[in-house]
């Protein structure tokens, strides 16, 4: 977005072919870096790795991305971001001692669907 603020600034990029601010508002990208950063302070808070309290976490960050979603009329996240979104909630367990593949397999689900029961986006 930075890229794209200074081509339309000198010139290098018409206005026309602008898009990106339109595409992530400021509000969506201050929104999500902090239920982002939330998350990774409830996982650190986690005083062990039950299984339940790991998936409440989950539950918890995809509840507030859903909002932030929805309030962005339901098109903040495209394919490109739910996958990258999906994959920070797995590194960021995964970076705190979480066995995401052992955790997702004694819920009877793969890794990647560790999000599907509450996710909108």
């Amino acid at each position: 977005m930075d890229e794209e603020a200074t081509e339309l600034a000198v010139g290098t990029r018409a206005p026309g072919d602008a898009f990106l601010s339109e595409l992530f508002p400021e509000s969506l990208l201050a929104a999500t870096d902090e239920a982002l950063r939330a998350f990774e302070s409830d996982v650190e808070a986690l005083r062990d790795q039950d299984d339940e309290q790991v998936f409440k976490a989950i539950k918890h960050v995809v509840l507030e991305l859903n909002e932030i979603n929805e309030g962005h009329d339901g098109a903040g996240y495209e394919t490109g971001e739910r996958e990258e979104l999906c994959l920070y909630v797995d590194q960021t367990l995964m970076e705190h001692g979480i066995d995401v593949p052992a955790l997702a397999a004694r819920r009877g689900i793969s890794r990647t669907e560790i999000t599907d029961d509450w996710r909108d986006w």
